[in-house]
């Protein structure tokens, strides 16, 4: 009977809204805010206020929300003081603007404030005038005449609107079980907000280590500032439903983390990142977070070259001339390599100091969110001193389809240390190595990795000769 009773409350009360008592809630009476990112451009905003209601109902303005909010994903709970029942809400966003005033006084009469030079002085004349049209500029009725797009200094009107506001405000119609302050906590989503993590690798000079730093960009182009706010980022891929179906707040579970750089823990399929202590995010805001500072993490450097796999089926002389060796660091995401933490997406900048002690950039790339204990594998670029050339030195149709070719390798180390290169290379259709110089793996169905030592100034050959079925 009771939830009936609100549904004719509600019939009636919005019928004679005007009628209502209005209150008024401001980021004044804000208690707390709290903010979560998710790397898809929304916040999850969350505060409390203190509101003071009368009994039976009335009509209450929640100001100071997002101009991108999402309002049909708006959840508001009493959290003490007396209940209440939020019978409606409206969103209003018909924000106050010269041309809203302009669209909303047509028809009537204004004042145009006119400036004219009379004797080398400034003279200010006000002139009534009839706004008739706003289409493609403005057309006044002044006196007789209809005048288009006169000159003025200034538009004088009479009042605002009712229906305009200053900022977006959310309306609730509420029914009170009594007057009293009550502790309001209000979730929504809203659009303008994203995050980004980046990461600088500051490279040891023996290229066998580092200092990695990771940081996280947030911007905030939601319309609205928070200030002191608990801030979390979220790290995963959170599904979202179609355009056409509603969207719901499903992370209102989210709570405050303990204290770190960032302190980080699972949270359902993806990962939390919490801020320790408040901070503020401004509208128009871009804001750097350190995510992590792990001062010495393990590296491998990876010298490779990949093969096309074109060159199997028949005679084949090499287009390509000199081939070039990709650079390659890994680094794997464990506690004894220094690391292991969940590393949200982002891009990693690696830098080494020169002899001087400058530090210098040598490449950069982008890495997916990585769980702990997985490898990070960074590409960047292809080495100066490394180079190699390819040559086919016999082929031979033993069947139909069966054909067995043989291969030279050549690879040359200008460097002065030794290196060892891994060339992969693509076989298709059902293969087998039939004779091979260096120590191979069979990494793929279709892929064959051998390893190869090439010594400071020399030339080492790889040599291998596979039978392809196709």
């Amino acid at each position: 009977m009771r939830s009936f009773a609100c549904f004719l409350t509600a019939l009636v009360a919005a019928s004679h809204a005007f009628a209502a008592e209005v209150v008024t809630s401001t980021r004044a009476e804000r208690q707390s805010v709290a903010v979560t990112v998710y790397n898809d451009g929304r916040g999850l905003i969350r505060e409390e206020r203190m509101l003071d209601l009368p009994a039976g109902i009335s009509a209450v303005r929640f100001m100071d929300v997002a101009e991108k909010i999402e309002a049909h994903t708006v959840r508001v709970a009493v959290l003490d003081g007396p209940g209440a029942t939020v019978l409606e809400q409206n969103y209003e966003f018909d924000l106050l603007s010269p041309q809203k005033l302009l669209e909303k006084f047509v028809g009537q009469t204004l004042t145009l404030v006119q400036r004219r030079i009379v004797n080398d002085s400034d003279i200010e004349e006000s002139v009534d005038a009839k706004l008739l049209s706003i289409n493609e500029g403005t057309v006044w009725r002044i006196g007789d005449r209809i005048v288009a797009n006169p000159p003025y200094h200034r538009l004088l009107f009479p009042s605002v609107p009712e229906n305009l506001i200053s900022q977006p405000t959310l309306v609730w119609l509420v029914d009170a079980d009594g007057a009293g302050s009550r502790r309001l906590e209000t979730a929504y989503l809203t659009g303008g907000m994203s995050w980004q993590a980046d990461y600088v690798l500051a490279m040891d000079l023996d290229e066998t280590g580092g200092a990695l730093q990771g940081w996280v960009t947030i911007e905030n182009q939601s319309g609205a500032g928070y200030e002191d706010a608990r801030l979390k980022l979220v790290a995963g891929d959170v599904h979202r439903a179609p355009v056409e179906a509603p969207a719901h707040a499903q992370a209102l579970g989210a709570r405050a983390l303990a204290a770190a750089p960032m302190q980080e823990e699972a949270f359902f399929e993806y990962h939390l990142y919490s801020l320790p202590r408040p901070t503020t995010l401004k509208q128009n805001q871009t804001k750097q977070v350190q995510l992590l500072d792990a001062p010495r993490v393990a590296l491998d450097k990876d010298y490779v070259l990949r093969g096309t796999g074109g060159y199997y089926r028949g005679p084949w002389s090499d287009p390509r001339g000199r081939e070039r060796i990709q650079v390659f660091l890994k680094l794997r995401n464990s506690e004894d390599a220094g690391l292991g933490t969940p590393l949200p997406k982002g891009i990693v900048r690696v830098y080494k100091n020169d002899r001087t002690g400058s530090p210098q950039f040598i490449g950069e790339d982008r890495i997916d969110h990585t769980p702990r204990d997985e490898v990070v594998e960074l590409e960047l670029g292809n080495a100066f001193d490394l180079s190699a050339n390819r040559k086919q030195s016999d082929f031979e149709r033993i069947a139909q389809r069966i054909f067995e070719s043989s291969y030279e390798v050549r690879l040359r180390n200008a460097k002065e240390t030794p290196v060892t290169v891994r060339v992969v290379e693509p076989i298709g259709g059902d293969w087998a190595m039939l004779s091979h110089s260096h120590p191979f793996e069979k990494t793929q169905a279709f892929e064959a990795t051998f390893t190869v030592p090439v010594t400071p100034g020399e030339e080492t050959v790889l040599r291998y000769t596979v039978r392809v079925t196709y």
